[in-house]
C-alpha cells in the first residue's frame, strides 16, 4: 500500500532533490508559496519551500526499491524509525495538495479581520489610542492605517498586534 513519506535535504537542495527523484521514477512533492524577499532594496516574489529541508515521496516501501533515495542527489536522509521509513498520516499530504492554487503554489497569506475602511484603534505603541481606519496589509507582521495626525491624514505602518476593531 502506498504512503508518503519524509526526505530531508541538504540546505536550500529541495528543488535540486526534487529533480533527482522525479528522474529516478519516484513520486515526489515539494509544497512552495509565494514569499517576498528583500535584497539590495528591492521585493522580490519568489516561490519557497513550504517545509524548508524537506520533501515528500509517495511510494509502497513493501513493493518498492526505497533504499536508493538515501543516497539522491541532494537527500540527506529518509525520516525513519530505525531503518523503517515513517509515513505521513493519512490525510495530510492530500490536503496540502487540495490547498495548491493553479499555479501549484499555496497561499499562506493569514486574512485580515479588517476591511478597507474599517474603524481600528491602535493599543500599543507610540500611538496608542489614536483611532484610524485600516488600509491593507502591509506585510506578515503590519498593516497599514489611515491616522489624523495634526489636522491631516497619514498612512502609517503599524504592528498587526496593536491594533483592534474599534466600535
Amino acid at each position: 500500500m502506498t504512503h508518503w513519506y519524509v526526505a530531508q535535504t541538504h540546505p536550500n537542495a529541495e528543488e535540486k532533490a526534487l529533480a533527482h527523484l522525479k528522474r529516478q521514477g519516484f513520486r515526489a512533492y515539494l509544497p512552495r508559496y509565494r514569499k517576498s524577499r528583500r535584497h539590495a532594496r528591492k521585493v522580490e516574489i519568489v516561490k519557497a519551500p513550504l517545509f524548508p529541508g524537506y520533501l515528500f515521496i509517495k511510494l509502497d516501501v513493501t513493493q518498492e526499491q526505497w533504499r536508493p533515495i538515501r543516497s539522491t542527489v541532494g537527500v540527506t536522509r529518509l525520516i525513519c524509525n530505525g531503518d523503517v521509513p515513517v509515513p505521513v498520516p493519512a490525510g495530510i499530504v492530500e490536503d496540502i495538495v487540495a490547498r495548491e492554487a493553479e499555479d501549484g503554489l499555496l497561499d499562506v497569506t493569514d486574512p485580515s479581520p479588517w476591511m478597507p475602511g474599517d474603524t481600528v484603534q491602535v493599543i500599543d505603541g507610540p500611538m496608542t489610542g489614536q483611532v484610524g481606519w485600516f488600509q491593507k496589509l502591509a506585510d506578515k507582521d503590519r498593516i497599514m492605517v489611515l491616522l489624523e495626525l495634526l489636522g491631516r491624514k497619514v498612512a502609517m505602518p503599524v504592528k498587526r498586534a496593536a491594533v483592534v476593531s474599534y466600535q
